[in-house]
């Protein structure tokens, strides 16, 4: 990430969206549940003191503007751009691409979380329902689990035989080429955190009314199977980690570094620059004298309680 000057016009600006932008990001970062004294001070003695939360939102934001530079450079040069969130579940794929998404067009960002296959897709060839997703040129997409849900989850919870995930094993590699040869930069992120870390957080999504929604029974046969994801991901890695399309792993026990670092590693992996803009000015108004607003009922106004 580029260092700001102290008195630099650059550093006047950040201060100022800092300022402007707090509440909203202590808003996205107000996600602790309302946990018991006990499991709170569980938690606490488990987790050493992360990043500075100012430290944080200073990083978070300047890192943000990098990703509209990427955007813009992605858009100019109609370059196609896809990124995998894979990994543990609660290890903090969400919040990283939330934050990526934050602030950037979603007419060129865009987010792509498939539901479970239908029974027609199911008999399909396994590729056909991510292929619609992928990118235009001046497109980024961003997907929330991918066709590694093969060597995954379904392989673990049984959805998939073995002779399926061979298959897949066998397929995956020439089908990443395929899509680099078309002109697409694919990047793949695994995210690990410890057994411990992800009981703990599966703990706190129990007792957190808002964010019980967040487990599935997937979620919580992961935890029964933890050495069977593990298996799988270690030979996932051994099998899928070509030079076309490596795979980057991602320490998630601390969510804000985690964050940071994935945003950082991410802008590194393509070669963009600023782009040129055409300069943009507010136009005049244009004044009728003779025309009249007219008074609308008032019952198509949304009740202003707050």
């Amino acid at each position: 990430m580029t260092e700001l000057k102290q008195n630099s016009p650059a550093k006047d600006w950040l201060e100022a969206e800092l300022a402007d932008t707090l509440d909203e990001d202590y808003e996205l970062e107000m996600s602790e549940p309302a946990l018991s004294m006990e499991i709170a001070k569980i938690y606490k003695n488990s987790h050493p003191p992360s990043i500075d939360r100012m430290q944080y939102f200073r990083d978070l934001i300047s890192l943000q503007s990098e990703l509209i530079k990427l955007q813009s450079w992605v858009a100019y040069h109609k370059k196609k751009l896809v990124v995998i969130f894979e990994g543990r579940d609660s290890a903090g794929k969400g919040g990283v691409i939330k934050r990526i998404t934050q602030r950037l067009n979603p007419r060129i960002c865009r987010v792509v979380a498939l539901p479970a296959p239908t029974e027609r897709e199911k008999s399909q060839w396994y590729f056909r329902r991510y292929v619609p997703h992928l990118p235009a040129g001046g497109e980024i997409v961003l997907l929330d689990r991918s066709w590694y849900n093969r060597s995954g989850v379904e392989r673990v919870m049984g959805f998939a035989n073995p002779e399926q995930v061979e298959e897949f094993f066998h397929d995956v590699p020439e089908f990443e080429r395929m899509l680099v040869r078309s002109g697409i930069t694919v990047v793949k992120y695994w995210f690990s955190i410890t057994d411990e870390e992800q009981q703990m957080r599966f703990l706190m999504r129990i007792h957190d009314p808002m964010k019980q929604w967040k487990l599935s029974p997937m979620d919580l046969q992961s935890r029964v199977r933890w050495e069977q994801y593990t298996k799988a991901k270690e030979e996932t890695f051994a099998r899928t980690n070509i030079p076309e399309a490596p795979w980057f792993i991602v320490e998630g026990n601390d969510k804000k570094r985690a964050r940071l670092n994935c945003i950082d590693h991410l802008l590194k992996q393509l070669p963009y620059e600023e782009v040129p803009h055409e300069e943009i000015t507010l136009p005049e108004r244009v004044f009728n004298p003779e025309y009249e607003r007219q008074v609308l009922p008032r019952e198509l106004y949304v009740p202003e309680k707050y």
